[in-house]
C-alpha cells in the first residue's frame, strides 16, 4: 500500500530532537556480525527500512534474531544473496566481503536502492581479487570465491567508503596481513573497526588514509552500543536554521559535524555548540555561502541536499559543489518548481540564487537524502505540499513524521 506525505508548511519549529543510531554504522556491523559464529548483541537497532531489508537478508541466509537483539549467524547455510530484497538497497553489498571471508564464496546482484543506488562496484571486485578471490558474472549476477583469502596491498583509486568498510571485514579472516591506502576516514569506520576489535580482529588505523588488518582465524561474539546518526543531526540542525526553528538536537556528536556547523555559522546561523548537543536558535537573515562536498572530514555528500534549501533562503548568490556522485542534484528541478531560483551550470554544480519564497507543490522523493530535503523544503513553504514516494525517506528516517510533530511541523502520513 502506497503512503505519502501532507504537510502544511509555514508552521513555527520548536523544542528538543533526538538523534537516533547512525544507520550506516548499523547496517554495516550487522554485517560484520556474519564473521562471528557466537551471537552478537545490539543495544539498538534503527527502526528504519534499510534496516529492515538487511535483517530480511540476513534471515534469507539462515541467521537467527534472538531475544534482546542477539543476531546469532551460526546457522548461515548459504552465501547467495537474495536478488529482489538485495537488488533494492545498496548496504547489501556489505554482506559480500563477511560471506566471502568466512565461507570462501558469495554471490550477489549489483545492488540497488534508489536513483544513486547503480554506483560502481569496481573497488569491491578488484580488493576481493588483489586478496586472491575468482570473480564470475554471469547477466547481473557476480559470483566471487576464494578458498582462502590472502593479505595485500591494495590501494582504492578514489576513495570509497562501502569499499573500504567491505575490505577491512573480507581481511579480518585472511591470511596474513592486508594494507588498504587511500581508505575512507568516516567515524562509521572507525568504529566498524573498534567493534571488530572488540571481538577479537586485529585492526589498526581506522579514521586514517592507511588502514592495517592482521588476519585472525576466529571472530567472537560481542556487543555494539551504537554512535549517533551525524547525518540525521547535521539534517535536523539544517532544518532548524532554514525554518528559524529554536530547536535542541540532543544525542549527537557536533565533532562529526565541524565543516557544517562551520558553514552554517559563516551563513549566519546563531548556534549554541555542547559536548553532545547543539542548540539552533533563530535568526532574520541568512547570508549566501559557497558549499562544496568532500570525504570526511569534508562536507558530507548527504547533507548537500538539505542544505541546498538552506541556501534557498539566504540572501544573495551561493554556489553547490558536488564531488561525490553524478546525478544528486536533479532534484532542484523540485525545488524550482516551489519557486526556488537555482540554476545548473553542469552535472555537478547549481547556482542558487536566495532569498526566494518558497511555496507548497505535489512532488516525488527521488532518493533517501534529496527526500529528506524536500520535507524540509515543505516544511518552510507557504502552503500545502504533498510528497509521495516516501519509502524512499523511510529507508534512512525513523518515524520521521512523528518527531517532526513534535517539534510542531504539520505532517501526517497518509495510507492510499
Amino acid at each position: 500500500m502506497a503512503e505519502y506525505f501532507i504537510i502544511n508548511g509555514g508552521k513555527k519549529l520548536e523544542g528538543e530532537i533526538t538523534i537516533g543510531v547512525a544507520k550506516n554504522a548499523a547496517l554495516k556491523i550487522l554485517a560484520a556480525s556474519v564473521l562471528s559464529s557466537e551471537p552478537v548483541k545490539f543495544a539498538k537497532l534503527p527502526e528504519i527500512e534499510d534496516i529492515s531489508r538487511m535483517k530480511e537478508l540476513l534471515f534469507d541466509l539462515g541467521a537467527k534474531f534472538l531475544p534482546d537483539n542477539n543476531l546469532d549467524s551460526s546457522k548461515i547455510k548459504k552465501t547467495n544473496l537474495n536478488y529482489d530484497i538485495a537488488s533494492r538497497f545498496r548496504a547489501s553489498i556489505v554482506l559480500t566481503g563477511p560471506l566471502l571471508a568466512k565461507f570462501g564464496s558469495v554471490s550477489f546482484p549489483h545492488p540497488g536502492g534508489c536513483t544513486l543506488g547503480k554506483r560502481p562496484i569496481d573497488f569491491f571486485i578488484e580488493g576481493f581479487k588483489a586478496l586472491g578471490a575468482k570473480v564470475k558474472r554471469n547477466g547481473d549476477i557476480f559470483t566471487v570465491l576464494a578458498k582462502k583469502l590472502v593479505g595485500n596491498k591494495f590501494v582504492f583509486p578514489v576513495v570509497s567508503v562501502t569499499g573500504t568498510e567491505n575490505l577491512m571485514m573480507a581481511a579480518t579472516l585472511a591470511a596474513g596481513k592486508t594494507i588498504l591506502k587511500n581508505a575512507a576516514c568516516e567515524p562509521e569506520i572507525e568504529n566498524l573497526a573498534q567493534f571488530l576489535n572488540s571481538l577479537g580482529a586485529k585492526i589498526s588505523g581506522a579514521g586514517t588514509s592507511k588502514i592495517e588488518i592482521e588476519g585472525v582465524k576466529n571472530i567472537n561474539g560481542g556487543s555494539w552500543n551504537g554512535i549517533p546518526d551525524r547525518i540525521e543531526a547535521g539534517t535536523f540542525i539544517i532544518l532548524a536554521v532554514a525554518s528559524r526553528g529554536n530547536i535542541k538536537i540532543k544525542n549527537c556528536n557536533p565533532d562529526h559535524l565541524e565543516v557544517l556547523l562551520s558553514l552554517l555559522q559563516k551563513a549566519g546561523a546563531n548556534l549554541e555548540i555542547g559536548v553532545d548537543y547543539v542548540i539552533v536558535k533563530p535568526v532574520r537573515n541568512l547570508k549566501a555561502i559557497d558549499v562544496k562536498t568532500r570525504e570526511y572530514p569534508g562536507l558530507a555528500t548527504d547533507l548537500q541536499a538539505p542544505l541546498t534549501v538552506l541556501l534557498t533562503q539566504a540572501s544573495g548568490i551561493s554556489l553547490v559543489h558536488e564531488t561525490i556522485y553524478d546525478g544528486r542534484l536533479f532534484y532542484t528541478d523540485i525545488l524550482n518548481q516551489m519557486g526556488a531560483d537555482i540554476i545548473m551550470a553542469d552535472p555537478h554544480r547549481v547556482i542558487v540564487r536566495g532569498p526566494s519564497k518558497l511555496r507548497g507543490k505535489k512532488i516525488h522523493s527521488p532518493d533517501i537524502r534529496a527526500g529528506m530535503a524536500l520535507i524540509i523544503a515543505a516544511i518552510i513553504s507557504q502552503g500545502q505540499s504533498i510528497i509521495d514516494n516516501i519509502y524512499q525517506i523511510d529507508r534512512g528516517y525513523e518515524k520521521i513524521e512523528k518527531r517532526l510533530q513534535s517539534l510542531g511541523a504539520d505532517i501526517k502520513r497518509v495510507k492510499s
